[in-house]
């Protein structure tokens, strides 16, 4: 499975870049990951730095942050919670530094899976690429059932049987997928622009109410961050279990610190985006500079605000329950401030970030089982790509497993389907931990090697090599402290346990079975390859910065008009 890589870097400098030597001397040396610029086997580079910059925004903003934030506020107060988002979201900038620096140098089309092959060992890219591929076989169906559960707002199960919506859902996404990359793209970037105006609407609203500029006037403050209070102790109803004082206190802020990594779970998909991206050296960076913004503004200004509008005993929090606007913090917040209206408009918006979820996990599953394909590791016709590089299998892989989303309308397979999803919760912590120490094996190889990150590569991660240390460390500890809870008080939830951490076990007899049966080991970071498809890269950058010096000249003969390329430019293109 390991290839060929030890030959000198001198040898390909004396092939000229695209020429026949150059990709004959690729086959020769990377077989596996050649597969990819096949005819037939390509992706369409169709996306560009917004598209990449809005994606990226897109897969942070979900369920998670619009409804998923009112269970943690309910488990453990306002304090605990802002505390648990601000260590996960400095993992999550972390992990996307590392995907940035690693994707920005050498772009593969193989995802995650070609960076561990390339930089650390096949056996991980094997175990890696799987664990997230299981993710993302049934996550798609999970959104459908979100969706139909959202819609019920509106209409009765009654009246209409919640199948007829998972139905068009699904054929709108599929369309959607099936249309190519630039479509896929243009679609994603305004779903994702309304993600985000909907999220600042609501970061502007709860501040308003905060200081008292709601129909009640009432000037709220900190008043629950002193009653209730800021810190809520450990309760189980399940259980009838409690725990007092600073212990309880305690047990409750760390499963918020789980909860909040699921709020996070998703920022790491638009790295699988980067093999289609136009100009990945530029765009690249870009979207990941953004990402502290975007961490700070839409989750951490959300949870300030939301706990000084929301007490962590509201009935109506504690209550709420589902997918809908009534269990959104947010929906309570404005009804608490006797707002009418903005609860069917946020219910709307909660559709809009489901279908929006679906349609990127449907495009994330199929792109994840082609790299698996052109890595080898999964049947070649994965890879096959139609006319627009859209690969057709993958889609329809992804299709069949959105069936299994017509289990929820049968009462007794809707129960099986809830723990079937619940398994696959921990894999993208294991994606984290993974991009993490790539990263680490990158900066060591790169060490090695006399690449110097601070003067050879477009964009370098900050504050390493400690932060990808720490991240790492956090994501592991968290895997292991997941569902903890389980084995506080009884009875023994094993069902959860068993849901809870059997993708742990299964990653670690895919890494050491593969290890074992091939008889891979990490490669040294002298033996690193850094050198194939760095001219290929290098060559595109510098046609599409052609290109653009050509445009450009081409506009300032006539005159710089301000068409629509010069409105973006001026007020939107610095955004990206």
């Amino acid at each position: 499975m390991v290839t060929d890589l030890e030959k000198s870097s001198e040898q390909i400098d004396t092939l000229s870049r695209h020429s026949e030597e150059y990709h004959l001397y690729v086959s020769k040396s990377t077989p596996s990951a050649n597969l990819a610029f096949n005819e037939g086997h390509q992706l369409k580079k169709g996306l560009e730095a917004r598209h990449v910059s809005m994606i990226a925004i897109g897969g942070a903003l979900g369920t998670g942050l619009l409804i998923g934030t009112g269970s943690a506020l309910a488990k453990a107060g306002p304090g605990s919670i802002l505390i648990a988002y601000s260590i996960i979201g400095l993992v999550v900038y972390m992990v996307m530094c590392a995907l940035g620096e690693i994707a920005s140098f050498i772009p593969l089309a193989d995802g995650f899976t070609g960076y561990c092959n390339r930089y650390v060992e096949p056996a991980l890219g094997f175990a890696c690429g799987y664990v997230y591929l299981f993710k993302y076989l049934l996550i798609p169906a999970n959104q459908l059932v979100a969706g139909s559960l959202v819609v019920q707002y509106w209409v009765s199960p009654e009246k209409m049987n919640p199948g007829i919506w998972i139905t068009i859902f699904l054929v709108i996404i599929v369309a959607i997928n099936i249309l190519g990359i630039r479509f896929f793209g243009e679609i994603e970037f305004w779903l994702s622009t309304l993600k985000v105006i909907t999220c600042l609407g609501l970061i502007l609203i709860l501040l308003i109410i905060a200081l008292g500029g709601g129909p009640t006037h009432d000037r709220l403050g900190f008043r629950y961050w002193k009653n209730p209070g800021a810190f809520k102790e450990y309760t189980d109803s399940t259980k009838k279990m409690k725990i007092s004082g600073d212990k309880g206190r305690f047990v409750a802020f760390i499963s918020t610190l789980v909860t909040a990594v699921f709020a996070f779970l998703g920022t790491e998909l638009c790295g699988i985006t980067f093999a289609e991206c136009e100009r990945p050296r530029r765009a690249i960076p870009k979207a990941i500079r953004l990402t502290f913004y975007r961490i700070v503004i839409f989750y951490l200004l959300s949870i300030l605000f939301l706990g000084m509008c929301v007490a962590y005993n509201d009935p109506l929090l504690t209550a709420a329950k589902g997918s809908t606007a009534a269990a959104s913090p947010f929906v309570i917040a404005i009804k608490n401030a006797k707002i009418k209206g903005l609860p069917h408009i946020i219910n709307g918006c909660i559709l809009l970030f489901v279908l929006s979820a679906a349609n990127s996990d449907m495009y994330i599953c199929s792109r994840n089982i082609y790299g698996l394909s052109v890595a080898g590791y999964a049947p070649k016709f994965f890879s096959k790509t139609n006319k627009r590089g859209v690969p057709y299998y993958g889609i329809a892989l992804s299709f069949a497993f959105c069936l299994l989303a017509f289990m929820t309308v049968s009462s007794g397979a809707s129960e099986i389907f809830t723990y079937f999803v619940s398994v696959v919760s921990q894999c993208g912590l294991l994606a984290w931990a993974c991009i993490l120490f790539i990263h680490i094996r990158f900066m060591k190889a790169c060490e090695a090697q006399g690449i110097d990150r601070k003067r050879d590569l477009v964009y370098r991660s900050p504050f390493q090599p400690y932060g990808s240390y720490f991240a790492f460390f956090v994501c592991v500890l968290v895997i292991l402290i997941k569902n903890f809870t389980v084995f506080l008080g009884k009875p023994f939830a094993y069902k959860d346990f068993i849901t809870g951490y059997i993708i742990l076990p299964i990653f670690v007899i895919m890494y050491f079975g593969f290890k074992f049966y091939y008889k891979t080991s990490i490669i040294p970071s002298e033996e690193v390859d850094m050198v194939t498809y760095r001219d290929v890269i290098d060559a595109e950058e510098e046609r599409y910065a052609a290109e653009e010096a050509e445009n450009k000249a081409l506009r300032e003969a006539s005159g710089n008009p301000k068409d629509k390329q010069w409105y973006y430019e001026t007020f939107i293109g610095w955004l990206f």
